[in-house]
């Protein structure tokens, strides 16, 4: 009986040093550490470049091939490209909260928590999104496959002249 209860107390103690794993087990190597700050920035960037309509730089980001999922309507590449360059969408400020990254072979899932300030058709709007992005790694540069929109219940955390809609 003693042998028991101070067996059990053993593997008590052994549980409680050992810290509970409250993420997934990362077995990838440095090289994956490097690629997803690599798509961190590659994403930051994009906001960027979506703030400031350079489709230039978004054109070669966005596959040809990539789709886009927004509050309005669903579209493809040149759609894409034609609603920043005209301003009907107009992704003044992306706040980002929190990036994940999971990567699959040769392509990353980046699920983006952000609150995103933007004129649609000439009115201000701020909404709370989680954004998905999907990037494919070819010929050792990542390109965009597509952008996804899913509004969040959560209130606005951005501190804006604009109201949530």
């Amino acid at each position: 009986m003693k042998t028991v209860i101070l067996s059990l107390c053993f593997f008590s103690m052994g549980l409680q040093s050992s810290p509970a794993q409250t993420t997934p087990m990362n077995t990838s190597t440095t090289n994956s550490t490097n690629a997803e700050q690599e798509l961190i920035d590659l994403s930051k960037d994009k906001w960027g470049w979506m703030a400031n309509k350079n489709v230039d730089k978004l054109d070669e980001l966005f596959d040809a091939k990539s789709m886009f999922v927004h509050m309005g309507g669903t579209w493809g590449k040149s759609q894409e490209l034609d609603v920043i360059k005209s301003g009907n969408i107009w992704y003044k400020k992306a706040e980002i909260y929190s990036v994940i990254v999971n990567q699959i072979g040769n392509t990353a899932i980046l699920l983006n928590d952000i609150d995103l300030l933007a004129v649609v058709n000439g009115n201000e709007v701020v909404n709370p999104f989680m954004v998905t992005e999907v990037y494919m790694l070819e010929n050792g540069k990542w390109r965009m496959g597509s952008l996804t929109f899913s509004r969040l219940l959560r209130p606005v955390k951005l501190n804006a002249p604009a109201t949530s809609k």
